[in-house]
């Protein structure tokens, strides 16, 4: 559709049905003439949608269905049911048009072929595309100045380390300019310092040429440095999509107090204040009750001898952990209320 958002998803279903076969020979035998199936909602009734520009992290644990979505919008699987649409095309009919628009970066695959040098791969993308020697030579310009290829372009690709062969496969996906980019963990195993380094590739690429990113990641430093927004799914289910850090207002139940003192306490005990998190030498933090945090702030600052405090948010993995816990806690409970349903039955 022509108004539509570079992503458009309403009520998106991905089930498959999975064979379950019972253990040993016997069971073996026994799949030959009779199979058990059961269902699997790896995607359950999703619907969001994503505007130009923006960077959405794109959350949950695994086996949530985050990368069976990103399959979906890149065309590599199709929907059970429900809509898919990316800069108003059909995912799954895989039109060219469609396909010099997008790219889909995972991880744990790679697209470098091992023996060769990258940029031999790089060449190869460009005579699939089609695209034209000069612009060719001016992406790859630009790519190599954001991700400082220069050495690494000649070098056989397995002689590359693991950073350094996820930024020639960053290259490799973005060398057509596509204008949405789905990135399905694309810091993992990586060092701390080269996780800031494609960190900071992604967040220019997206200020340079508009680009909007889908990114899934396990690491909360990645979301929390590229994205305002998360859409959070567990479960197949769609469980918040906002504002980050009103996730956090909406879910945790505290903030964290951090306090540095002047000069030893004096029999004065920090528990008054809060759950004592940790406390060493002149040094603590307290997790304090959302609603009560300024008057703990002011009874430390006027009892206390305060050399520095701050307030701050609970880190953002506790908070995501305790929206899984919710939800496995409302799982639960439907489950049991189910069971009780059968049971009067």
């Amino acid at each position: 559709m022509p108004n539509d958002p570079p992503i458009y998803v309403e009520h998106l279903c991905k089930y498959y049905s999975v064979h379950q076969k019972e253990p040993g020979l016997v069971g073996s035998l026994k799949s030959f003439v009779w199979r058990k199936y059961r269902d699997v909602k790896a995607v359950d009734d999703v619907s969001f949608t994503i505007d130009a520009g923006e960077i959405v992290g794109f959350l949950g644990p695994n086996g949530a269905g985050k990368t069976t979505t990103l399959k979906v919008l890149s065309g590599l699987l199709y929907p059970t049911r429900g809509i898919a649409r990316v800069l108003g095309f059909i995912p799954s009919e895989r039109r060219p048009e469609f396909l010099r628009q997008i790219t889909l970066v995972m991880g744990q695959k790679q697209q470098l072929s091992w023996d060769l040098p990258a940029l031999e791969t790089f060449l190869v993308n460009a005579a699939i595309y089609e695209i034209p020697d000069d612009a060719f030579k001016k992406r790859l310009d630009e790519l190599t100045e954001l991700l400082d290829l220069g050495p690494l372009l000649k070098k056989q690709v397995r002689k590359l380390s693991l950073g350094e062969r996820m930024k020639c496969e960053l290259a490799a996906a973005l060398l057509h300019q596509p204008q949405v980019l789905f990135l399905d963990e694309p810091t993992i195993g990586l060092d701390v310092t080269m996780q800031t380094k494609i960190r900071q590739f992604i967040r220019e690429y997206n200020a340079r040429y508009g680009a909007t990113i889908l990114l899934t990641s396990h690491y909360m430093a990645d979301v929390t440095a590229l994205c305002r927004r998360v859409i959070v799914i567990d479960h197949g289910k769609l469980l918040y999509d906002g504002d980050l850090h009103t996730l956090a207002e909406k879910i945790a139940p505290h903030k964290l107090i951090r306090v540095e003192l002047a000069q030893p306490l004096n029999g004065q005990r920090l528990e008054d204040y809060g759950e004592v998190l940790s406390a060493r030498e002149q040094r603590a933090e307290l997790l304090v009750p959302r609603d009560t945090t300024p008057d703990v702030a002011a009874r430390l600052l006027a009892q206390l001898p305060v050399a520095d405090v701050t307030i701050e948010e609970p880190p953002i993995e506790d908070v995501i952990t305790r929206v899984f816990e919710q939800a496995a806690r409302v799982r639960a409970e439907r489950g049991e209320r189910e069971e009780d349903e059968d049971d009067d039955e």
